[in-house]
C-alpha cells in the first residue's frame, strides 16, 4: 500500500539551533526519546490536564479544589491536551451557575528530544522543538461562604 511508511524512510526534524534547515533522521540509526517538559513546582491550585486521565476525574478534582475553599485554580494544558483544558474550564463555568469566571493565557513551551543511536558508530543527537500551551485561571466572581443549617 502507498499509505504505509517504510521503516527506512528518513524523517525531517528541526535542528538544535532552531534554524529553518532540516536535519535528516534515520529510523535504522536512532531511536527518538522525548524528554518530559519542564514543570514548575506544583501548587495546590494547579491542575495539569492530560488526555490519558478521564475527563470526569479531572472535573471532580477541579470541583473539589473550588469547593474546598480555594479562591482560584489554574488549569494547564500542553499540546494535544489544550482542548481538554479548555473543556474543563468551560464545564466548570457552566456548572457553577454564574459564580465562576475564566481568564486564559497562551504560551509556547520549548521541548527537547534525544536521538539515541542504535549503532556504536553513530553519535547521539538532540532535537529542539516548540509546543503550544494554555493556562486557564478559573476564579470565583461571587464569594460563597460555608452553608449553615438551621
Amino acid at each position: 500500500m502507498a499509505d504505509e511508511r517504510e521503516d527506512n524512510k528518513p524523517e525531517e526534524l528541526v535542528n538544535v539551533e532552531g534554524k529553518s534547515s532540516k536535519k535528516i533522521f534515520d529510523d535504522s540509526e536512532h531511536v527518538l526519546r522525548k524528554r518530559p517538559p519542564y514543570v514548575f513546582p506544583k501548587r495546590s491550585k494547579d491542575v495539569y490536564a492530560t488526555n490519558k486521565t478521564a475527563f470526569k476525574a479531572q472535573l471532580n478534582i477541579c470541583e473539589k479544589l473550588l469547593d474546598g475553599g480555594e479562591p482560584e485554580i489554574i488549569i494547564h494544558g500542553l499540546g494535544a491536551a489544550i482542548n481538554r483544558a479548555c473543556n474543563l474550564a468551560l464545564q466548570l463555568k457552566k456548572n457553577s451557575s454564574g459564580t465562576l469566571d475564566i481568564d486564559t493565557r497562551t504560551s509556547t513551551v520549548h521541548l527537547i528530544d534525544d536521538l539515541e543511536p542504535l549503532k556504536d558508530d553513530v553519535d547521539c543527537e538532540v532535537n529542539s522543538r516548540n509546543n503550544s500551551a494554555i493556562h486557564i485561571r478559573v476564579f470565583r466572581t461571587v464569594n460563597i461562604g460555608p452553608l449553615k443549617y438551621a
